[in-house]
């Protein structure tokens, strides 16, 4: 019986020396970043100055060496094509050999089509931009990362700053792109405030469609029933649209506008923004904030920036930027702990979960479900403004741990829950003071 064990135990011996050991994949040539972002049609004034951004980012730290003496390359998909071209597109550069990360995309609705795709290949997917909450919550995917924040903090925090600025306001009406950030924004903003402020009435729902050239038929319809507040989460060259043509007719004077994507449109609408209307910046990057304006990182960029494009950076600029930061570092902190050797995909992503970071802003922490807690910055554009268009002061910082719900919990259900005393939380951070 003796000799029979020891025989087992010598070929179980023998057979886990020659089983091989999991070995790390050899040191690539480049890293292939499969990039989109809109570069034609109405929303390409906010995907474009994102892709000069990365462009500039990308030369610069191949320039200092890239990852560890492995250089980054880039390839774009246009958003614009439509979503059968973006969708094959984006196969087909997920499908590549070699070393690839994708970062990917800008619309809500591709980025929810695109998630099960990066998972199916087993290929890291770097939602940078897109807002919709339902792209992740529920899901728990291995491979796909957003590393922005997502509309539930974005929505909480506009309803949150709302309240703060006109509280005792009574009647609301909405003017939201039809596709799924314009719906679902709209649904977890009107969910938060019947929670907050049950008694507002809203008197209109306006969902025009993505890209509509003409918002003639929603400012007329807002002229009649003259809500107290309106709000658009539209953003890109339909708010630019939108805010031009009720500027015209003096709306934007006569009822409290919430805009949590009109950082992006500030510096093109000139003085039709006037002052009192809320502002976001879906995340806290802003160039003007006084805790940033003069950090030396933030502070280079935007010069670097502006000198190239002629414009100060957006949010989407901010979202990019960070994006990348958290790809570099992920690689840096996994080949440290590797050794030296090069991370696989597995190790990565688990790299990825835990990251903590930042880009120009506030540091930045990856969630266990792959989304970034970001909070966000809200406030008013001024009567006077160094800049030749709309500066916002007043700045209030909302954290990413009060305006988002714990992991396991789906965004639809927690903002029915919240109640009136977290106005009074101590978390809220008014910027300056």
């Amino acid at each position: 019986m003796k000799t029979l064990i020891g025989s087992v135990a010598a070929a179980l011996s023998l057979c886990m020396v020659a089983a091989p050991a999991v070995s790390q994949p050899e040191r690539p040539a480049e890293i292939k970043l499969g990039m989109s972002t809109f570069m034609t049609g109405s929303a390409a004034v906010l995907g474009m100055p994102a892709k000069v951004a990365a462009d500039m980012w990308i030369e610069e730290f191949n320039a200092k060496g890239g990852l560890d003496g492995v250089k980054l390359k880039q390839t774009w998909i246009d958003e614009g094509q439509g979503a059968d071209k973006f969708l094959t597109e984006y196969r087909r550069l997920a499908q590549e050999p070699g070393e690839k990360v994708m970062v990917s995309a800008i619309s809500s609705g591709y980025c929810g089509a695109l998630a099960p795709v990066a998972e199916d290949l087993k290929v890291i997917n770097i939602l940078w931009e897109c807002s919709s909450e339902k792209v992740l919550e529920g899901k728990n995917y291995r491979y796909v990362f957003k590393t922005d924040p997502n509309g539930t903090m974005e929505m909480v925090a506009a309803v949150l700053h709302l309240l703060e600025i006109k509280p005792d306001f009574k009647t609301l009406a909405v003017v939201n792109q039809d596709y799924a950030w314009g719906r679902d924004s709209w649904d977890l903003f009107r969910d938060t405030l019947r929670a907050l402020k049950p008694d507002v009435k809203i008197v209109a729902e306006m969902f025009p469609k993505f890209g509509a050239p003409d918002f003639s038929a929603e400012v007329t319809r807002l002229q009649a029933l003259r809500p107290d507040v309106v709000l658009s989460t539209a953003w890109g060259g339909d708010l630019d649209t939108f805010l031009r043509q009720a500027s015209q007719r003096g709306l934007l004077k006569s009822a409290q506008f919430v805009l949590p994507l009109a950082d992006s449109s500030l510096e093109r609408l000139g003085d039709a923004v006037p002052p009192g209307v809320i502002v976001g910046f879906v995340g806290d990057g802003y160039f003007a904030d006084p805790e940033f304006v003069n950090d030396p990182k933030a502070k280079d960029f935007v010069k670097k920036f502006k000198d190239k494009t002629g414009f100060y950076p957006d949010f989407g600029v901010y979202h990019m930027v960070q994006a990348l930061e958290a790809i570099t570092l992920a690689y840096e902190k996994t080949l440290k702990a590797n050794g030296g050797a090069w991370p696989t995909t597995e190790q990565l992503a688990t790299t990825l979960r835990t990251l903590e970071y930042r880009g120009l802003s506030r540091p930045i922490k990856m969630r266990e479900d792959g989304q970034a807690m970001q909070g966000q910055l809200y406030g008013v554009t001024l009567e006077h403004s160094d800049y030749p268009f709309p500066q916002v002061g007043e700045l209030v910082f909302y954290p990413a741990e009060l305006v988002s719900p714990p992991v396991g919990e789906i965004s639809a259900d927690w903002v029915k829950t919240l109640k009136p005393d977290m106005l009074k939380s101590t978390l809220i951070h008014r910027v300056g003071k």
